[in-house]
């Protein structure tokens, strides 16, 4: 292994030296052509400054637009011109507040504000049935699944940092806990609730949500008419959902769903409300496609037990008092970044 080195220094050496495969130096490259952007040609101009950061109008400007598709694909209407100052006013305070927490953030932030963001994130996916319908929901707000997806994990990180500054310093007397259950009765009382299974069969196309042509919408009737006939015979109901079930939202769970009146098409929950625990109601149709139904357990309207709920009230008073506190908390931190606002027009 020693004369490898020597060897290889040799033949290069060599291969100089032959006048055969000796080239004269190649001409340099021509330097590459300057790339014209929209930035190089307008760069954009820096509206706020603190420690560590700062903010520009083509960030600001980036919010204006996310802010207005975002309100259009909620079907509200643009904001009028008269009113873009008081909103840019505003995105660019809340741009100014993520940069100044998120210098704050520690690692326990990061792990807390990531896993509470993955779960919520979850949870947006499973509403929206597929990754395709999210990625869909979210292009219709201006942003790509990725960029939401980073923005929101910021998001989250930043609330951890205010959870430990503000929130999770404010402690709430027992006493108000109870007072707050007494005076406010009617906030505790649970509705009456169903617990159903039910198989769906769309009637509408799953990626494009358009209605599907006769012949296939008359061949799902008839496949659910098949099925209820099975479900009928004793067959495993929950089972049935998971392999032919088109509700992704239920589908991994044997179909169940567990809800009170006013949550559910109506058809669907005159049918659950009117069954007994057990029994399979016809085939139901609604403007999602056609169901079949089990109900499997009802349960009667009644007040919660303070015990159960004790913990929610003191959350909800101690983020109410949060709430209270964060202008001036802002404020504070908002001075110790020494943020700056440098167009006169912002401030």
């Amino acid at each position: 292994m020693k004369t490898i080195a020597p060897l290889l220094f040799l033949a290069a050496a060599a291969l100089a030296a032959d006048p055969k495969t000796t080239k004269s130096p190649a001409a340099p490259p021509p330097p590459p052509k300057p790339v014209v952007t929209t930035d190089s040609l307008f760069p954009p101009t820096v509206l706020a400054k603190g420690k560590g950061f700062e903010i520009n109008s083509r960030q600001l400007d980036e919010a204006f637009l996310n802010f207005r598709t975002a309100a259009a694909s909620r079907g509200q209407s643009p904001p009028p011109e008269d009113k873009r100052l008081e909103i840019e006013k505003k995105l660019l305070d809340r741009l100014i507040v993520v940069q100044v927490l998120s210098k704050k953030t520690t690692e326990a932030d990061k792990t807390k504000g990531r896993a509470a963001a993955e779960k919520t994130l979850g949870d947006i996916r499973q509403q929206a049935g597929s990754e395709d319908s999210f990625r869909r929901q979210v292009q219709a707000m201006g942003m790509t699944a990725e960029g939401f997806t980073a923005q929101f994990i910021e998001r989250a990180i930043v609330e951890e940092v205010v959870n430990r500054e503000v929130r999770d310093k404010i402690a709430i007397p027992p006493a108000r806990v109870r007072k707050f259950y007494d005076d406010n009765p009617t906030r505790f009382e649970q509705p009456e609730t169903v617990r159903a299974a039910h198989i769906l069969l769309a009637t509408r196309d799953l990626t494009t949500n358009q209605e599907l042509p006769p012949d296939k919408s008359k061949a799902q009737l008839g496949l659910i008419q098949a099925l209820l006939k099975r479900a009928r015979a004793g067959e495993d109901f929950s089972k049935l959902a998971k392999e032919f079930s088109q509700d992704p939202g239920s589908k991994d769970r044997g179909g169940e769903y567990v809800f009170a009146r006013g949550q559910m098409a109506v058809e669907f929950e005159t049918a659950a409300f009117a069954l007994r625990p057990g029994q399979i109601s016809d085939v139901v149709s609604t403007k999602f496609g056609y169901h079949i139904i089990k109900t499997i357990e009802r349960t009667p309207a009644k007040k919660l037990e303070f015990e159960k709920v004790k913990d929610r009230i003191r959350d909800a008073l101690q983020q109410e008092d949060a709430d209270k506190q964060m202008p001036a908390y802002l404020e504070k931190v908002k001075q110790e970044a020494g943020v700056e606002i440098l167009d006169a027009k912002y401030k």
